[in-house]
């Protein structure tokens, strides 16, 4: 797909802010949304719409207000950890709020930035303090993948501020957790928005030797 309105939620995030000037360059419409008005400066220079809102207090029909007209939402969004309360409203209740509110603005694709580790059974032990965002993400990817929404879950490894590489491994070649620059997971966001071969998966990755338009290929998902 190419020439899209995507629409970015968590805009002024790490990755956000890799990603949005790659899909204006590729010539999409791209609109980015944050909470935080002094941010709209830095979002307008990467070449995006900004648009100032909050997941957290907005409830279906204002997202599906919002998601109009798009071709595609990317939630890049979360609640930046710290507090439980806020991990469980942003990264899992706002997120399937997002993914009801694209059904009902009649946006199909959709694309979450996950973690490589989200699954139900994630085996972060309830005490640790990473538990509540586990749970969090592991809930609304397991929601998404239930929707019929033309989804897909990308599940980076360990985020670095490396420079990019343009290179990955997947874990359906046989990576396992590692690391993977935040540059790299903007460049495979903004391919699988683009590759068909990605609807309906749930993509595990991390650094490696495979260019990205390959791993994510049809070849090297199947």
């Amino acid at each position: 797909m190419t020439d899209m309105r995507v629409l970015v939620v968590g805009g002024h995030g790490k990755v956000a802010r890799l990603l949005l000037p790659l899909l204006v360059e590729a010539g999409h419409e791209v609109t980015a949304l944050f909470r935080d008005p002094a941010h709209r400066a830095d979002v307008a220079a990467t070449g995006a719409t900004p648009v100032v809102a909050d997941v957290e207090r907005l409830g279906v029909e204002e997202l599906a207000a919002l998601f109009s007209g798009q071709d595609a939402i990317v939630w890049s969004a979360g609640a930046g950890g710290g507090n439980p309360a806020r991990t469980y409203a942003v990264d899992r209740d706002a997120a399937i709020r997002s993914m009801t509110a694209a059904l009902l603005a009649g946006v199909q694709r959709y694309v979450m930035v996950s973690y490589f580790g989200s699954q139900i059974e994630h085996g972060v032990a309830p005490e640790h303090p990473f538990f509540p965002y586990a749970e969090a993400k592991a809930a609304a990817d397991a929601h998404l993948t239930g929707t019929t929404l033309a989804w897909t879950v990308l599940g980076p490894s360990r985020l670095t501020d490396d420079p990019p590489t343009g290179r990955i491994e997947t874990a359906n070649q046989g990576a396992t957790a590692g690391s993977v620059s935040r540059a790299d997971v903007a460049a495979v966001v903004a391919h699988a928005l683009r590759e068909p071969a990605t609807i309906h998966r749930t993509i595990r990755f991390n650094s490696g030797a495979t260019p990205i338009a390959d791993a994510l290929s049809e070849d090297d998902l199947a």
